[in-house]
């Protein structure tokens, strides 16, 4: 059997998540909604994230402001804020484990997303940092992205997929995913495989050091 960890990036956003809340529910699938700090403190979106948390949804923290990979910018002081800012606003809806998902930058995985001053302030600070190993392109690809994200789950044996609850994304067709995922007997599972995860608690997995580690 398939299994699929489905994951929503960079809200939340107020006339779209709540929809895609709405979708899940009805069909029973918890997940993980990985949260931009900045939006968190928009009109609405503290409210949203709060309503996920309360609906059995993992609540992570995808950095502050969501504009350049931390391995792109050295600095310290842009590690401390896009993690600790964010996992501050994030509070008590928090993972135990603090899960964490650099920006992405478009989806690549190396060592763009990570700097040494921010695998210093996740190992410090005990977060679990998750990857991806599908990213359909549901922002840039509204028409696309179903069918390239069902070949990329029909070749693997446990994928976690990056949708996004921003507007003109995933919500149109995500209805129409889901029910692709049914009809191949996928498994929905809200946690994440061994092989999605590069920091665990502040332990960094030795065997993705030369993949994305600086």
């Amino acid at each position: 059997m398939k299994r699929v960890t489905l994951t929503f990036d960079n809200g939340p956003t107020p006339g779209t998540t709540e929809l895609v809340l709405a979708i899940l529910s009805a069909r029973r699938i918890q997940t993980t909604f990985f949260v931009v700090g900045e939006k968190l403190l928009r009109p609405g979106g503290r409210a949203l994230a709060e309503r996920a948390h309360s609906e059995g949804h993992w609540v992570g923290n995808h950095s502050f402001t969501h504009s350049v990979p931390l391995g792109e910018n050295p600095d310290a002081e842009y590690a401390r804020r896009e993690i600790e800012e964010t996992q501050g606003l994030i509070g008590e809806l928090a993972h135990p484990d603090k899960l964490f998902r650099p920006m992405g930058g478009g989806g690549q995985i190396g060592p763009h997303l990570i700097s040494r001053a921010a695998l210093q302030r996740l190992q410090t600070g005990k977060y679990t940092c998750v990857m991806w190993s599908s990213v359909p392109g549901d922002w840039k690809d509204q028409d696309g992205w179903v069918e390239r994200c069902v070949s990329e789950v029909a070749g693997r044996d446990w994928t976690v997929v990056v949708l996004h609850d921003v507007e003109n994304a995933s919500l149109p067709r995500l209805p129409e995913f889901l029910d692709r995922m049914n009809s191949m007997g996928v498994e929905f599972r809200q946690d994440f495989p061994e092989d999605a995860v590069v920091i665990r608690r502040g332990e960094a997995i030795s065997r993705f050091t030369a993949q994305i580690m600086p």
